[in-house]
């Protein structure tokens, strides 16, 4: 039950590349975070080496101690190098959450709005910008769901065939097209997503963009537009942002505890993309269900439902370690990389029940 949260401190939220001390503080954070929202004990470790080589080198050398690794704040591309290697030489739970964790809230969101806007998943063009760690796991897993029309956009402009300066992660999200800016492309999207800075996106862009639209503006701590800024323009747009004081908050805090609660709990030796599918669609499934009376207590909102304005479930809602870690769990049981011999999902569901209202028996 011991995750380590290792950083190098180089891409840090809001910050940058502040280095290992200075990270520190966020690191403690998502330990306590760990703790707090799934029972999971986790200490950070901020690390004063820099290449791929070292950092693996030192996670591999300290893995013994943990049932899992939870790589943060290390700047792309050399995060995925670091998660692809360990991934693979180690026979732990290896999940940078940068990457992975908004991957999957966003992922969770747009499967509701697909449903709330009879939209098809073949059928849309999603915009991101931004194509750093999260980017780049987003437009892939939304590959993954199915979208076949995406746009990358990084500092330059568009991530087209043209450009020589690509590394191959961003190759790989390379598209045909004359197109060099934010603002050519997000003509006629049906999704923005937002992993950049403040001001991005303008109210003209959203003006541009296809019916029901969908915006979520991650940067923090000002996202890329304001969601009253988008409402001067367009009264059908679907908003979320990372910020709490809007509808529809899209924060990590839904994935990574759950997902590691899930994968120690059936001794699983890697977290997969079944696994990472499975919990965006337990989030999804989650958001239709009627909201406890505890979490509208604590938005002050008596009149919080599944719709456009609650399209993910609020990070304050408890039931989400039951949905995550018990989908987690069963897939990693069902994929065949659980090193249990039996998995009850029920059963699995009231020890998880347990951690959230009671004191739970060991399993």
């Amino acid at each position: 039950n011991l995750v380590a949260v290792i950083s190098d401190g180089t891409a840090v939220l809001g910050l940058g590349d502040i280095g290992p001390l200075a990270s520190k503080p966020v690191m403690e954070g998502k330990a306590v975070l760990f703790k707090k929202f799934a029972n999971v004990d986790a200490f950070d470790i901020e690390l004063d080496v820099h290449s791929v080589e070292e950092i693996v080198a030192t996670c591999k050398a300290i893995a013994p101690t943990f049932g899992g690794i939870n790589l943060e704040d290390i700047k792309a591309p050399k995060c995925f190098e670091i998660e692809r290697i360990l991934k693979e030489e180690l026979d732990i739970p290896v999940f940078h959450d940068d990457q992975h964790g908004t991957a999957i809230i966003t992922t969770a969101g747009l499967m509701n709005v697909l449903e709330l806007t009879g939209k098809k998943v073949d059928e849309i063009k999603v915009v991101v910008n931004g194509a750093g760690a999260a980017g780049i796991s987003c437009a892939a897993m939304y590959r993954r769901l199915g979208v076949e029309n995406i746009v990358m956009c990084d500092s330059k402009g568009v991530i087209s065939t043209s450009r020589d300066d690509l590394n191959p992660y961003k190759e790989e999200f390379a598209v045909v097209t004359e197109d060099k800016t934010l603002s050519d492309v997000i003509v006629g999207a049906d999704m923005f997503l937002g992993l950049s800075k403040a001001g991005a996106l303008t109210k003209e862009m959203v003006a541009k963009m296809a019916p029901n639209p969908i915006i979520f503006a991650l940067a923090n701590p000002v996202p890329e537009i304001l969601p009253h800024v988008v409402k001067e323009v367009r009264d059908d747009a679907i908003i979320g942002t990372g910020r709490s004081d809007y509808p529809n908050q899209t924060n990590n805090v839904l994935g990574f505890p759950f997902i590691f609660r899930g994968a120690l709990d059936v001794r699983a030796r890697k977290i997969t993309e079944g696994m990472k599918m499975a919990a965006a669609k337990a989030l999804a499934a989650l958001a239709k269900e009627p909201v406890p009376d505890y979490v509208k207590a604590a938005y002050h909102n008596e009149h919080i439902e599944y719709g456009r304005e609650h399209i993910i479930p609020l990070p304050f809602n408890k039931e989400a370690l039951i949905w995550v870690a018990s989908a987690v769990a069963k897939t990693a049981f069902e994929e065949g990389v659980a090193r249990v011999d039996n998995f009850n999902e029920e059963v699995y569901r009231e020890y998880l029940r347990g951690i959230i209202y009671g004191c739970p028996a060991d399993n």
